[in-house]
């Protein structure tokens, strides 16, 4: 088996663990586990128009002193449904509400380091 079909296969395991949670999840039902994959998620898949340290890049920093100024409410629905006509695409298919709910509190105290 040549390598990147390997990288292929770990590749596309991943994604069906970070977009394989219900849509209709309850923020209870956030395990450790699945909080890990959100805040991956934020880290790498955000992180590539935000800049993988979250402080801005195609897109606007994401850390809480530049957040502090934009409603949980505003940030929950840029999440859900994006900015039409800018990069900025909607995640509500790949995202359950609750999971954006703890996604924007993450954001507004500081994102962790995925570990």
């Amino acid at each position: 088996m040549r390598k990147w079909e390997t990288s292929a296969g770990a590749t596309l395991a991943l994604i069906f663990a970070l977009f394989a949670h219900p849509v209709g999840a309850q923020e209870s039902s956030l395990t450790p586990a699945r909080q890990k994959e959100l805040i991956y998620l934020l880290r790498q898949d955000c992180g590539s128009c935000h800049g993988l340290t979250l402080e801005g890049g195609l897109g606007p920093t994401l850390l809480p002193k530049d957040l502090a100024d934009k409603s949980e409410e505003w940030l929950r629905e840029v999440i859900l449904n994006g900015i039409p006509e800018t990069a900025m695409p909607p995640w509500r298919s790949l995202l359950a509400e609750p999971e954006v709910d703890w996604l924007v509190k993450m954001m507004k105290r500081g994102v962790p380091d995925a570990k």
